[in-house]
């Protein structure tokens, strides 16, 4: 449950914030959550103290998750997916001057840990998918669209090193499968096609092997340095 310390973060804090799932990708139905993501900055006075800021927030409105800004970073120079898209969502709702740094700074996380991590997850949520063909006889098929449109994005990724998360053209095609309207033989067979993909395309990757830890690192240095001048503990 979120505290009212925690909701002073996100209410007092945030510098970056964005809306992500469906309607970010493009796929957003009538029924569709929105889906909403952001990042605080925790004000370095309540470093000092023994008990931390949290690393994240869930909350305050329905489907909202906010990272503390140190963690946000963690997590996107990792290649985590999940993170790195949230820095490329096309509706921004908020950002501050710290918050427009932080989406200046997007090419530095990038790097060719990208393949291990989207390819990673797909995997996961693949077993996961096959296990309820062999329980139920057919997948979520939400979540089949979902990492269908992963690999997609990742592979992309890895063949020009940008990161775009709008399915554009590929829309209709995947919420025929959200639909159940695409076997899932066929399902499996783009699963694979798109991991080999995703394999190709990473030993040419214009991508860096590494991501710009030290880059990343300074601004983080810089913005804590200057919230700790600020002098603001209130959020504690």
């Amino acid at each position: 449950m979120i505290t009212p310390s925690d909701e002073a973060l996100v209410r007092d804090h945030t510098v970056y914030s964005c809306v992500m799932g469906s309607r970010a990708f493009g796929l957003a139905t009538d029924g569709s959550d929105t889906d909403r993501r952001g990042v605080f900055l925790a004000p370095t006075p309540l470093f000092w103290r023994f008990d931390k800021p949290p690393a994240h927030v869930e909350g305050p409105a329905d489907e909202q998750f906010s990272w503390e800004l140190e963690r946000f970073c963690e997590l996107a120079l990792r290649a985590n997916p999940n993170v790195l898209e949230c820095l490329h969502s096309p509706l921004v709702e908020h950002a501050d001057a710290t918050g427009r740094e932080l989406l200046s700074l997007r090419g530095a996380f990038l790097s060719r840990r990208a393949h291990g991590t989207f390819v990673r997850y797909a995997m996961g949520q693949r077993r996961k998918l096959e296990a309820d063909v062999r329980l139920h006889g057919a997948p979520r098929w939400k979540h089949a669209m979902h990492l269908l449109r992963l690999l997609t994005s990742g592979r992309d990724l890895l063949r020009t090193g940008e990161l775009t998360i709008e399915v554009r053209d590929e829309r209709e095609g995947l919420l025929a499968v959200k639909r159940g309207e695409v076997p899932w033989p066929e399902v499996e067979r783009r699963m694979n096609r798109l991991a080999e993909e995703n394999d190709a395309a990473a030993v040419a990757s214009p991508l860096p092997a590494e991501p710009d830890r030290a880059r990343i690192e300074d601004f983080l240095i810089r913005t804590r340095r200057a919230s700790a001048s600020a002098g603001d503990g209130s959020a504690g």
